[in-house]
C-alpha cells in the first residue's frame, strides 16, 4: 500500500447517530472537509492536521500522537490492535469528509476487508458521487447526509440524488440522515423527500433534531412531529433519532 492519508484519530467508541446507535465501533477519522455546516460538531477536522492521534487500548483514551501523513500499513496495524478482543460491530470511516481521500481508500479498503472481518461503515456528507463510486465495492453500510440549505448552509441536491442512486443500484445498505433545526424550511425538506421517493420509496430516513448550537437552535417537539408526518407521506421508513454521544460526553 503506497498511498498515504491524513489521519485525525483512531479510537473505540459507541456509535451515537443513526440506526446503529449504541453499537460499539472502531472509528477511523480522516482529516479535511470541503463543507462548512453550521451545526458541525467536528470543526477541528476541516483542515488536515499535522499530527493525529491513535488510541492504544480500546475505549481507554490513552492516545499516542502520530505525524501525518500516515501509510495504509500503519493504519491497518492500528485498527488490528483495536480489533483484538472482538468487542466491535463495525469500522466507521468518518471525518471531516472521508471521500476527499477516495484515492487512498480505494487502495486501502480491499486490504482492510482481507485483514479484519468487520463491516465497513462509511459516514459521509453524501455530496461526492464520483469519489463514492471509487470505494463503493468495499462498503457494507453507508450513513449519508442530506444537507438542507436552511440548516447547513450547503446546497448539494443534485449530488445527493446521484449519490443515493449509486448506492441503491449497488444494493448496498444505506440510510439517509437529515439534520433539522428550528429554521428548517419545509419546501427544502419536501424537495429532498420527493427526490428520495423517486429513487427508492423504501430508503430509510433518519430525521435528526440538531444538537443545539448558537447558530442552530433545536426544533420544537411540534415541528419534529409535523416533519415526520410529512416524511411519512413520501417514504415508508422514517425514524426520529437524536445524537446520543453528546449526552454520554464521549467522542
Amino acid at each position: 500500500m503506497n498511498a498515504t492519508a491524513n489521519l485525525v484519530e483512531i479510537f473505540s467508541a459507541i456509535q451515537g447517530e443513526g440506526i446503529y446507535v449504541g453499537e460499539r465501533q472502531i472509528f477511523l477519522r480522516l482529516g479535511g472537509c470541503d463543507l462548512r455546516c453550521r451545526f458541525c460538531d467536528s470543526a477541528h477536522t476541516w483542515q488536515p492536521p499535522p499530527q493525529g492521534r491513535v488510541e492504544l487500548t480500546p475505549g481507554v483514551r490513552d492516545f499516542q500522537k502520530i505525524t501525518n501523513p500516515v501509510t495504509g500499513a500503519q493504519i491497518l496495524a492500528w485498527l488490528q490492535r483495536q480489533f483484538q478482543g472482538g468487542k466491535h460491530q463495525a469500522i466507521s470511516i468518518t471525518g471531516g469528509e472521508p471521500l476527499l481521500q477516495a484515492d487512498f481508500l480505494a487502495e486501502f479498503l480491499p486490504q482492510l476487508k482481507k485483514q479484519i472481518s468487520l463491516p465497513i461503515y462509511l459516514e459521509t456528507g453524501g455530496h461526492r458521487p464520483q469519489e463514492f463510486a471509487q470505494v463503493l465495492p468495499w462498503l457494507d453500510i453507508i450513513a449519508m447526509d442530506y444537507k438542507l440549505p436552511s440548516v447547513s448552509g450547503e446546497n448539494y441536491h443534485s449530488e445527493h440524488g446521484e449519490f443515493l442512486r449509486l448506492a441503491v443500484q449497488a444494493g448496498v445498505e444505506i440510510f439517509v440522515k437529515i439534520i433539522l433545526d428550528r429554521h428548517t424550511q419545509v419546501e427544502e425538506l419536501t424537495k429532498a423527500l420527493a427526490m428520495m421517493q423517486g429513487i427508492d420509496p423504501q430508503v430509510l430516513v433518519i430525521l435528526q433534531p440538531v444538537t443545539p448550537r448558537p447558530t442552530s437552535p433545536a426544533p420544537t417537539p411540534a415541528q419534529v412531529l409535523t416533519w415526520q408526518t410529512l416524511a411519512q407521506d413520501y417514504l415508508q421508513r422514517v425514524r426520529v433519532i437524536p445524537q446520543t454521544h453528546p449526552l454520554l460526553g464521549q467522542l
